[in-house]
């Protein structure tokens, strides 16, 4: 799951949910989280109908940790 999906599961926007996390890492354990690189990135991008570029994410996405 993307930190995108994890917001919608929520409720909230995917940035405050981002914020939340950040705010309260003490909270969860060094491996819950990673961000992707560039290339997992560009890959997912590729792989994803909805994304675009003028509309798209600007960062890497956080995802839990398997």
């Amino acid at each position: 799951m993307l930190d995108v999906d994890l917001a919608r599961l929520y409720g909230v926007p995917t940035k405050a949910f981002n914020q939340a996390v950040k705010r309260n890492e003490s909270r969860f354990p060094e491996d819950f989280r990673f961000q992707l690189t560039p290339e997992e990135a560009d890959n997912l991008r590729s792989q994803s109908v909805t994304s675009s570029h003028h509309g798209g994410r600007r960062y890497l996405p956080l995802t839990p940790a398997d």
